[in-house]
């Protein structure tokens, strides 16, 4: 007699953004049932049908403001889950917040699950991740039963691991600093080579050819402008800055050289009216202003 298949899980999802439909359409194409949940219609009404979902992913905004990073709207979510339910957050959280989130909310389970969805590519980016990471914040029996079951969910990756949901937030931040130093550091050079009437195009060439370079942030010129700009890269360096100097206040080295980075980004953004709203959304608008007062005078 053939051995009965276990029952897959109802998954839930909270947030109905690119990044949240990309994740729920891709999880009802792999065959699962699927409740979603956000304030846009359709699926305002599916709020009350959450606390039926296993396992329930949660991907809604997490913005850095003049006041710091805000985790407001995943703190007001988290009582939909049901009790005894599994909470696995997508958005990007500073390190040490699921730790701190699974201690407000002990009714249920959280487990963090980084996302590294491109907005251009984001569908298939969803289908085909390069790294699977389930963070928990307590190690013990249960959250590691939960990080399993929802391991066994998720599309297969490259590298897969469940660790301590530290290592996971940690990560998360790697990877987006990391774009965003690659940005500003090609910026650079192409300011250089203007300097010296060389041809980005014969530089960019042989960075493409070159195995050690990341090249993927290797054209200055983005989007009609310069510098880092988009809805993760601004808000995620300003947060991360505040973390490091909450956590590491004697490394001021290390201070230096986030906040240039900052600075340098901010210019680059404002010299070419990138993005200007979401430089306004982290830093304020006077802060803004003056950086936009600044780069016409230097045009003059």
């Amino acid at each position: 007699m053939a051995a009965k298949k276990s029952k897959k899980p109802l998954i839930g999802f909270i947030g109905q953004g690119w990044i949240g439909k990309a994740y729920a359409d891709n999880f009802e194409e792999r065959g699962y049932e699927v409740v979603r949940y956000s304030l846009e219609k359709p699926w305002v009404k599916n709020k009350d049908k959450i606390k039926e979902c296993d396992i329930v992913f949660i991907a809604v905004w997490t913005p850095t403001t003049p006041a710091g990073f805000d985790s407001s709207v995943i703190q007001s979510v988290l009582p939909l889950v049901g009790e005894g339910k599994v909470a696995v957050i997508k958005s990007t959280i500073l390190p040490g917040t699921t730790e701190v989130l699974q201690k407000k909310f002990p009714r249920i389970t959280i487990l963090f699950n980084p996302e590294f969805l491109s907005i251009v590519s984001h569908v298939h980016d969803a289908a085909h991740p390069f790294v699977n990471l389930v963070g928990m914040p307590v190690s013990d029996a249960k959250h590691f039963l939960a990080a399993e079951r929802v391991m066994k969910v998720l599309p297969k990756a490259g590298h897969a691991a469940i660790c301590k949901s530290a290592e996971a937030e940690i990560f998360k931040y790697t990877h987006n600093a990391s774009g965003y130093t690659q940005v500003i550091l090609f910026n650079l050079m192409y300011d250089l080579a203007q300097q010296f009437d060389a041809s980005w195009d014969v530089v960019n060439r042989a960075i493409q050819a070159d195995p050690l370079i990341s090249n993927r942030y290797s054209n200055p010129v983005h989007k009609s402008g310069r510098g880092a700009g988009g809805g993760c890269f601004i808000k995620d360096i300003a947060a991360l800055r505040r973390h490091f100097k909450r956590h590491l206040p004697a490394d001021k080295h290390a201070l230096k050289v986030l906040e240039a980075m900052e600075a340098k980004n901010i210019e680059l953004l404002t010299a070419t009216n990138k993005d200007i709203d979401l430089l306004e959304g982290v830093y304020g608008k006077a802060v803004v202003k003056k950086h936009l007062q600044a780069a016409k005078r230097k045009k003059r």
